[in-house]
């Protein structure tokens, strides 16, 4: 409690209060316009907060830019639904199963109940993955610190695994971008031996490959360019809004959903590769099955919106404990958050809470103060928000080059790296328009060089004994759950296409 305290002294700090409206004012507006979605606009921002906070110190600029680029993430939660109820078109990919009855309800005139219902839900969802948050946060780290090299090595092979088996439509496409995450990682000198890999005598390579440029091309820049070059627009009519609070009866019929997509949201969420939308699914589906009208499903019914908003919320909560805990990011979006916070020397992990209170304890009481300013703004402002669905392409495509091109600059101060994030903008398109996940290859990158230096620490510390990483019990079980993770899905696909062979024989 004490800790919170500090946390809710940091976050009420009037700059910090202002980065937290920012980040869920801007998050909703990503959320509401369809194709950019969490990723694409945090990525985007990395560059803006890092100029924004530039002349505050160290610490403190890693407290501010978090808590904005937190604020965009579960801002564009709750930003999604708005198209969903709306246009039938998701705004982000967590909102496609609130379009089945949100959409349903707008047509029968119920567009603002299902709105004010998806921020209520929405609004309780991150309370409740919030206050769980602040029970686990400490026990968590405190396992986690006894931990040792072998043991993060497991642990990240774990997170490798779990993103990699869930993300996309194609296994093999998903382990395609992790292999080539980890090579990208490997770019630059070895942090040992200091010899040159992979840089063709180019010294701009010799640190690396910047994060910040590669995330902002993939995501931002990739998906202007499909933008571009598929002229997509939205012709569709927008449903209208009538009145935004919703019937006693309403209330009541969506109070048990949201308790219960909150609880099985927050515990999705925990799970590394899991996330907001196969959270959503799993609450939806649970809905239909204990409903005593499930054919109601599908045609309008308010728990249809009010369980998945609330499961997606509690996911993004859910996806914040293996991130600040455990230095395991479990979603695209936190691997993002992630590489944000090695920007500023702030390396998430056990150690976090005791070498960066100010920025772990700050960034979890912000994340309730952002809770309550989002309640605030979606239910008076929904109709303004709506509004923002109908802003044209030419205006919205050359403002995020433009960030994304001077944002990069501005904190590399280099060319090269423009370049570079125009050639990862095409990669991301190639790779997009041909269904290549990219949250693997963002996770691999990140997560590349932690894998290496502990795997080095811990054969170092066995003299080169690859056992080391079996005979420790916690990084066996860990190893065991990184195979099952992939093992499973991968069994059930051949189990499924066996099934099929047998039925057509």
């Amino acid at each position: 409690m004490t800790f919170l305290l500090d946390g809710f002294q940091t976050a009420l700090q009037l700059h910090n209060l202002f980065f937290a409206f920012l980040g869920v004012l801007i998050g909703t507006a990503v959320g509401v316009l369809p194709g950019i979605g969490p990723m694409s606009g945090v990525a985007l921002l990395i560059p803006v907060t890092a100029s924004m906070t530039s002349g505050f110190e160290p610490a403190q600029a890693a407290t501010s830019s978090i808590i904005l680029l937190a604020g965009v993430y579960y801002g564009a939660m709750y930003g999604g639904s708005t198209t969903s109820i709306l246009l039938n078109t998701p705004g982000e990919s967590s909102s496609v199963v609130t379009a089945l009855d949100g959409y349903q309800m707008a047509k029968q005139g119920r567009a603002g109940s299902a709105l004010a219902i998806a921020a209520i839900g929405s609004f309780a969802a991150g309370i409740v993955s919030l206050i769980a948050l602040v029970l686990l946060a400490e026990p968590l780290s405190n396992v986690a610190l006894k931990f040792g090299p072998a043991e993060y090595f497991s642990l990240m092979i774990l997170g490798l695994a779990a993103v990699s088996g869930l993300a996309g439509n194609s296994m093999t496409k998903a382990w395609m971008m992790t292999v080539f995450g980890l090579l990208l990682s490997t770019i630059g000198l070895d942090s040992v031996s200091g010899v040159e890999r992979f840089t063709y005598n180019i010294s701009f390579l010799y640190g690396g490959l910047e994060f910040l440029t590669v995330a902002v091309g993939l995501f931002a820049l990739g998906e202007v360019f499909k933008a571009i070059l598929h002229k997509e627009q939205n012709n569709d009519r927008i449903a209208k809004i009538g009145r935004i609070i919703p019937a006693k009866e309403e209330l009541k019929e969506s109070a048990g959903p949201i308790a219960r997509g909150s609880l099985l949201g927050f515990l999705v969420g925990i799970l590394p590769g899991a996330g907001a939308t196969l959270a959503s699914f799993f609450s939806y589906m649970l809905e239909k099955k204990i409903s005593k009208h499930p054919e109601k499903f599908g045609k309008g019914t308010i728990a249809g919106v009010a369980a998945p908003e609330s499961a997606n919320n509690a996911a993004s909560g859910g996806a914040m404990i293996p991130l600040l805990t455990l230095g395991i990011p479990g979603s695209g979006t936190t691997a993002i958050l992630m590489g944000a916070l090695m920007m500023y020397n702030v390396q998430p992990g056990p150690l976090l809470f005791d070498e960066h209170p100010d920025v772990a304890w700050g960034l979890i009481a912000s994340m309730f103060i952002g809770n309550v300013m989002l309640l605030i703004l979606n239910m008076p402002l929904v109709k303004i928000f709506a509004k923002i669905i109908e802003t044209p392409p030419k205006y919205l495509l050359p403002l995020i080059i433009a960030i994304s091109i001077f944002g990069v600059y501005a904190v590399q101060v280099t060319t090269f790296d423009i370049f570079l994030l125009l050639g990862f903008g095409v990669l991301g398109y190639l790779l997009a328009t041909n269904d290549f996940p990219l949250a693997p290859l963002v996770l691999g990158l990140v997560l590349g060089p932690m894998i290496e230096n502990n795997m080095r620490r811990a054969l170092t510390a066995s003299n080169g004994d690859f056992f080391v990483f079996i005979e420790k019990p916690i990084s066996f079980v860990l190893l065991i759950a990184a195979i099952l993770w992939i093992a499973i899905p991968f069994l059930m696909k051949l189990k499924g296409k066996s099934v099929i062979v047998n039925e057509d024989m």
